[in-house]
């Protein structure tokens, strides 16, 4: 297999060199100066040690929650194997992707970070498919959506209200990117009533609001998102043993591997993008993309070996949760473990970060899509263990050492 690594042609390189040589940023970035937060705190003021956007990034990375990305699946879910990628590992390699990026298009790499560590903070165990059920059980109580992009607000805003700035909180809402796009241009956001109408007509199933970041920072964030699983969910589909790598890695316009992929589109990228107020993918490269992404539903997260296990155990395992944690909820049982593992630690964060209500006083269903949506895989299969000992349904693991 021979592979082909695009390179930036050499009258960009030339250009970025010479800008870069007189200190020259984009005027197109998103400065410190521009972030906005709910309220002023003094210990949110900027400081030249903890700018405005770095303190963003700060305040998810110690967040109540930021510790379970790493085992929540991002994909295949029901392997013990180290090898395949976690939630934990995804952020940072969007992190990493987009910084690569954004440093050399001349945009703020500090609301790029915040951007990508806490854009999957909404999400629930077992990947899209734990989204897709509490989706469908959180409609049936409420007939308001959850989607992870919307918690991801929620967890950040509203549970432990952090005070973080519109910019971080626009690109976390913004980021899902299932409907790709050639050329992102940002959307205008003044200020938090904006946001708080967008973010409210979102939880409902007929909205169809086209979400595109604010900034060139929250745009390139999504685009990256894109970039860093295209290729690597497929390797982890090697790993798992699901697919063959002849049958996955198949010669396209952007490569046949996940290093080149990455690569080819961050070059096309930046070289249709550099110095203008907008991202750009030409037509062959977008073309790929929308392609591999396609055969990754249709060959990966389609693939009945990965659907088989979650409509016979996950989703009955889901539903018999959600409804046994919403009678705590509406019981307010201050001996279940909703409160003891769940609301007392959303209580001891905020102490450092009042809000107008106490947790505990929250909506039953919101207490119930908030825990379950904050469990570990590891977390749901022995929570469901302990209160349903007898029943039919359970996880069953491919182990290490199993054929």
């Amino acid at each position: 297999m021979s592979l082909h690594y695009e390179s930036l042609s050499a009258e960009l390189e030339k250009r970025i060199r010479q800008d870069r040589a007189k200190g020259l940023l984009s005027p197109y970035a998103c400065p410190d100066t521009a972030a906005v937060r709910r309220l002023e705190r003094p210990s949110d003021a900027p400081r030249i040690l903890r700018p405005p956007f770095s303190k963003d990034a700060d305040k998810i990375l110690n967040s109540a929650f930021y510790n379970r990305y790493a085992d929540k699946t991002q994909v295949f879910s029901f392997y013990r194997n180290d090898d395949l990628s976690r939630r934990a590992l995804h952020v940072q390699l969007v992190s990493r992707i987009a910084r690569n990026i954004g440093a050399l298009l001349g945009l703020n790499t500090d609301l790029i970070e915040a951007i990508a560590i806490g854009h999957d903070m909404g999400h629930t165990p077992f990947g899209h498919a734990g989204e897709q059920m509490l989706d469908r059980l959180y409609q049936e109580h409420t007939g308001r959506c959850f989607k992870h992009n919307l918690h991801g607000i929620r967890v950040l805003d509203t549970i432990v209200p952090y005070n973080i700035s519109l910019q971080t909180l626009d690109g976390i809402l913004c980021h899902n990117g299932e409907l790709p796009k050639a050329e992102y241009h940002p959307t205008a956001l003044t200020d938090f009533a904006v946001f708080d109408a967008r973010t409210q007509e979102c939880y409902q199933p007929e909205c169809k609001h086209p979400l595109i970041p604010c900034t060139l920072e929250g745009c390139l964030v999504r685009i990256c998102d894109m970039l860093a699983y295209l290729g690597k969910d497929r390797q982890d589909a090697v790993k798992a043993h699901l697919i063959s790598s002849e049958k996955i890695f198949t010669q396209t316009a952007i490569g046949s591997t996940n290093a080149e992929i990455i690569n080819n589109l961050e070059v096309n990228l930046i070289e249709n993008s550099y110095g203008k107020p907008y991202l750009k993918l030409d037509d062959v490269h977008f073309a790929a993309l929308k392609h591999w992404k396609q055969e990754n539903y249709d060959l990966l997260y389609y693939n009945e070996s990965v659907q088989q296990q979650i409509r016979s155990s996950m989703m009955p395992m889901m539903e018999q949760l959600y409804e046994t944690i919403r009678q705590d909820a509406v019981a307010r049982r201050k001996d279940s473990y909703l409160y003891q593992h769940h609301i007392a630690v959303i209580e001891e964060k905020r102490k450092w970060y009042p809000a107008a209500i106490p947790y505990a006083e929250s909506d039953p269903d919101d207490l119930t899509v908030d825990f379950i949506a904050a469990m570990t895989d590891d977390y749901f299969v022995d929570y469901y263990r302990m209160l349903f000992p007898k029943s039919p349904y359970f996880i069953s693991y491919i182990g290490y050492f199993d054929a």
